[in-house]
């Protein structure tokens, strides 16, 4: 029972950070159509906008923040590899475990601060300091969700760590090829 309890909840978060990765993939080609408008409004037709650079700061952020969580699914976050490639798989979980403790304090901190600097932004209309001025509360709710995402993940990743020190076999059945980079 509680096995099926542990696999429902992770296998929700790693499909809702799944989906949001993958949907927020779309702002990549979006991101280089308002790059490459701008070089050519500015270096062919000699009349540069005045919004391009500010949304293509706000799409890399929201590139970045919401796709976060999905780099951590897939384990394409940064690690100790002199340290944590030489050690077994039950003791890259309880290193994963221990990063995840860490990594949630720091996610905690992300969405405090957001979410104040989001009331903030609504309350006092803040703006980008640039001749567009667009409104910036949007950018610190993405924040917060982002922290959120990332939170969730790191929870999910965390109980299928502990399930697989104490049990000695995973959670969830991976595929071959993901298993193999493991060495389970």
């Amino acid at each position: 029972m509680v096995k099926k309890i542990f696999t429902f909840y992770c296998s929700w978060i790693d499909q809702l950070v799944r989906i949001v990765g993958q949907s927020v993939s779309i702002l990549m080609p979006l991101l280089a159509l308002v790059i490459a408008f701008e070089v050519g409004s500015r270096y062919l037709f000699n009349h540069p906008t005045i919004w391009a650079y500010d949304t293509s700061l706000f799409l890399s952020a929201y590139l970045v923040g919401l796709g976060g969580a999905y780099a951590y699914q897939k384990k394409t976050h940064i690690n100790v590899d002199i340290l944590y490639l030489s050690v077994s798989p039950k003791t890259k979980r309880v290193f994963d475990v221990l990063t995840g403790l860490l990594a949630m304090f720091f996610m905690f901190i992300l969405m405090m601060i957001a979410y104040e600097k989001f009331g903030e932004a609504l309350q006092f209309n803040y703006r980008k300091m640039s001749n567009w001025a667009p409104p910036t509360h949007h950018f610190w709710m993405m924040l917060v969700v982002s922290g959120a995402l990332v939170s969730l993940q790191i929870t999910s990743n965390m109980v299928k760590d502990i399930y697989y020190v104490i049990n000695g076999h995973p959670l969830i059945a991976v595929p071959e090829e993901e298993d193999s980079e493991d060495g389970n």
